[in-house]
């Protein structure tokens, strides 16, 4: 089976912040327990600060604010897109 995208939402905020969510349906494995691959990514353009959400294999769930890269418990998408949420706003100063 390959990867099938079940949500894609890319969208600018104050005409300065992209963000990106995207979500891959793939095979059940070790590495994709869930079976879901995903990445939620949000990027000032003006200060070049970032954060990013994603679960690539080796490394796992895991979180990089700008430069800075994190473990992250992921639990599900609902809880996965709220802490997306709260981080961009502690870090970015803007709510999505």
């Amino acid at each position: 089976m390959k990867a099938v995208l079940v949500r894609h939402e890319k969208f600018v905020v104050r005409r300065r912040y992209v963000v990106e969510i995207f979500v891959h349906q793939v095979p059940h494995s070790t590495h994709y327990t869930d079976g879901l691959k995903w990445g939620l990514i949000c990027v000032d353009r003006v200060s070049g600060k970032r954060v990013l959400m994603d679960n690539h294999y080796p490394k796992g769930a895991h979180i990089h604010v700008d430069d800075k890269e994190l473990p992250y418990e992921y639990v599900g998408l609902g809880e996965l897109v709220n802490d997306f949420r709260r981080l961009v706003t502690e870090h970015m100063g803007v709510q999505i």
